[in-house]
């Protein structure tokens, strides 16, 4: 069974980390897994046996996503379109997929129709076809022009086979972020998160733990956590600033000076979920995976999320965490040193239900399943 993946992450990672899971669940169940990346190269990325291909790269020029530009920041022109979309084409070609997954698309990533259009139709041509299933997490950017929605809705009925949300339904149903979700039918189907393995808990340390993700689009709160120590009752425990190989290197030299005793900065950490298990509480924005770490940890957990531009996946995402009384929630527009302070001496100890964590595998045997009929 051969399998290919499209994915593209324009300002986290959060994206990528989850392709990269899916892929290297249809790996181990023995698929042979090519996964075309689109987004600024990751090293080391774990596949487990899955082929990468590596498109020219491009990201966000901003967190409000409005342009896209490529890696030495120039923008996005038709040559690149066209680049980038012979690779697609020929990658297609020359690995003969069973199956197909496509990230986010049609629920998102319009500007990369330059490239997503033409695969779709390629393998609507294709004698047999491929299945193809979309792959989204457990909220989706909102669209509030019912016209928009409804585009997408058609999109789904005459080009994919499943759509995959990678969410518990106990924690939040795709209708949250889109209304019309009940309309796919059977072709929505619910994974369960995907999750990498429990980390192996390292030493009890203590430590608070702030973490921008990526770090791109984290500079206020790691400038607000550094103030808020000595405002918060953990003043006197040691806390740990996580910037993220993302946070420009202005903002990180920034955040170095004047680094008070008792606080560590890192760009990044190999082991920062073990760090993160070993911890007395967390302070973070509220992407997908920063959720499934906290899940997984259960420590009491402070979330900020990312809110720029017209994002609301992070701010649902924290106010569902809140409400099952699995961290607090602070908003950006309110974020202060000592608001920080206030929200993280409240946090409270995780006490809501234990959720599905399983997704990868899952998605692999849906994928596998859905190919095979």
């Amino acid at each position: 069974m051969r399998a290919l993946i499209h994915v593209q992450h324009l300002l986290g990672i959060g994206h990528l980390q989850r392709a990269a899971l899916i892929a290297q669940a249809l790996a181990a169940a023995g698929a042979e897994v090519t996964m075309l990346s689109g987004g600024m190269p990751w090293p080391g990325l774990p596949l487990g046996g899955a082929r990468l291909v590596q498109l020219p790269p491009l990201r966000a020029a901003d967190a409000g996503f409005s342009n896209l530009i490529d890696a030495e920041g120039r923008p996005l022109d038709d040559a690149l379109r066209a680049r980038r979309r012979r690779i697609v084409l020929d990658v297609l070609a020359e690995s003969r997929p069973d199956l197909v997954l496509i990230e986010t698309y049609p629920f998102g990533r319009r500007a990369l129709r330059f490239e997503l259009e033409p695969l779709v139709a390629a393998l609507r041509a294709l004698d047999p076809r491929p299945a193809l299933a979309c792959s989204i997490r457990d909220i989706v950017a909102a669209k509030p022009d019912p016209t928009r929605r409804q585009a997408i809705l058609a999109t789904l009925a005459t080009e994919f086979d499943r759509v995959l949300v990678h969410a518990d339904p106990r924690f939040i149903r795709l209708e949250a972020s889109f209304p019309e979700a009940p309309a796919l039918g059977e072709r929505l189907v619910y994974t369960g998160f995907v999750a990498p393995p429990s980390a192996v808990p390292g030493p009890v340390s203590g430590e608070i733990i702030v973490s921008a993700g990526g770090g791109a689009a984290g500079a206020a709160l790691l400038r607000a956590a550094k103030a808020a120590r000595p405002l918060s009752r953990f003043a006197a425990s040691p806390w740990r600033l996580i910037a993220g190989c993302n946070l420009p290197e202005p903002d990180f030299a920034a955040l170095a000076r004047g680094l008070p005793a008792g606080m560590a900065l890192d760009r990044h950490r190999p082991d920062f979920r073990s760090l993160l298990a070993g911890a007395q509480l967390s302070v973070s924005q509220a992407g997908y995976n920063t959720m499934i770490d906290l899940l997984q940890a259960r420590i009491p957990a402070v979330l900020v999320p990312f809110a720029q531009g017209h994002e609301t996946e992070q701010t649902l995402r924290a106010e569902r965490m809140q409400a099952l009384g699995l961290a607090s929630t602070l908003s950006e527009a309110a974020l202060t040193p000592a608001s920080l302070a206030a929200a993280i001496d409240q946090a409270p100890v995780p006490a809501g239900p234990g959720f599905d964590l399983d997704g990868a595998r899952r998605s692999a045997e849906l994928l596998l399943a859905l190919a095979r009929r």
